[in-house]
């Protein structure tokens, strides 16, 4: 029996503002948050017929050959899913992105600045070391913080109704 083996590297490429970068692929910690949140929000969301919650790798393009991120959840409401293509083409209701090591500077900066230019309505922000979850949603096009919560507590989705996530679920392992 002959096997075959796939030549693949596991790092995750971006474009973002036209330059392209290269990170390496998350770390369990990071995997297991993602799942958690992506388990609570995909139940509710399908309980609900809201629309649909996906996950990373996936590419999402604001703009060919300027933006293509990879959020690590990213939601998109039912009147919204023509952007559900070979990869996300447009742009996603919600998105979130769990703070990696390395990754502090382009999450909080510059992924938000993206997602706020291309009108995002929400953004979530996920920081495992400090236990932080932030919410922003877009206000006069620009993004305010709308939901907090540090070590325990419950956040809530303004975009995605209903939704209320105690991040303790989210950040225990």
């Amino acid at each position: 029996m002959e096997t075959l083996t796939l030549e693949r590297d596991f790092d995750l490429t971006e474009i973002i503002n036209g330059e392209e970068v290269v990170s390496p692929s998350p770390f369990s910690k990071h995997q297991i948050i993602s799942s958690n949140l992506f388990r609570q929000v995909d139940r509710h969301v399908t309980q609900k017929g809201l629309g649909r919650v996906l996950f990373s790798p996936l590419d999402v393009i604001l703009e060919e050959g300027l933006n293509r991120l990879q959020p690590d959840i990213l939601f998109i409401r039912k009147n919204n899913t023509a952007i559900i293509q070979d990869w996300i083409r447009g742009v996603p209701d919600m998105v979130c992105e769990i703070v990696s090591q390395g990754s502090f500077r382009w999450d909080i900066n510059i992924k938000k600045e993206i997602y706020e230019k291309y009108g995002v309505l929400e953004y979530w922000i996920i920081i495992p070391e400090l236990k932080i979850c932030e919410v922003f949603t877009i206000e006069e096009g620009k993004y305010k913080l709308y939901s907090y919560a540090e070590g325990e507590g419950v956040v809530t989705s303004k975009v995605i109704e209903g939704l209320q996530v105690n991040i303790k679920d989210v950040l225990e392992d």
